[in-house]
């Protein structure tokens, strides 16, 4: 990894395919990448920490042996987490992150995740503190602030998460650590750009883009943001 330290680091759109038609999923990821998204968000829900179920590690596997080359973001929204971690990173995953409150040893948990050559990441709900972050920034190699409360898709962006994200990128900035700050749910051209005057600079993207007619119109219009 590339460890010079610059907090502005390069935005990006991760395409959440919560949001996909799951009918012909390879060929909607491969469309949206195509159309100019970086990385492919992958949200795992187990109607046990949030209230609703999406899928298992079968899905980033089943994307990767349809020739998928993309980055892999999983946000498990799962608890317990560690025993799905290793299923996820033979999967195909690049970088898995988890909240805090789904384990009992956070350190553990991040050092089990980079033990299968992942990068890893902490979510953080609406809530969440965020001196939580403090002892473990330097294993971080990203922070995602919910801007809605987790379970499901097209909800509408929580004003609050503004500060947070503020809060975030003066620490990731304090610490003069490269850490993404990843920011996720009611992502639209409305609040990308609130999102990333607050430090944001990896925006998760799900109805506001699989919904729309035209992908690459949808990115261009994301873009602008920080054009």
């Amino acid at each position: 990894t590339n460890n010079t330290y610059n907090y502005h680091m390069k935005p990006i759109i991760a395409a959440s395919i919560l949001s996909a038609n799951f009918a012909h999923l390879a060929q909607d990821v491969h469309e949206v990448l195509m159309a100019g998204a970086e990385w492919i968000h992958i949200d795992v829900m187990d109607n046990h920490y949030v209230p609703n179920l999406s899928f298992g590690s079968l899905i980033p596997k089943s994307l990767r042996q349809a020739n998928i080359q993309a980055f892999f973001d999983v946000h498990l929204m799962t608890r317990p987490v560690d025993n799905l971690i290793e299923s996820f990173a033979k999967a195909g995953s690049n970088l898995i992150s988890f909240h805090p409150e789904a384990t009992h040893h956070i350190d553990r948990t991040l050092s089990l995740i980079k033990s299968y050559g992942c990068k890893a990441g902490l979510a953080l709900n609406i809530t969440s503190p965020l001196d939580v972050l403090d002892p473990v920034l330097d294993k971080l190699d990203l922070i995602l602030v919910m801007s809605v409360n987790p379970g499901f898709g097209n909800q509408s962006f929580l004003p609050y998460a503004k500060q947070k994200l503020a809060a975030c990128a003066k620490k990731i900035k304090d610490a003069k650590l490269p850490i993404r700050l990843e920011v996720d749910g009611g992502i639209n051209t409305h609040t990308i750009s609130a999102a990333y005057a607050a430090g944001a600079d990896t925006f998760v993207v799900g109805s506001a883009l699989f919904g729309s007619k035209d992908y690459r119109s949808s990115i261009d219009q994301l873009k602008k943001a920080w054009v």
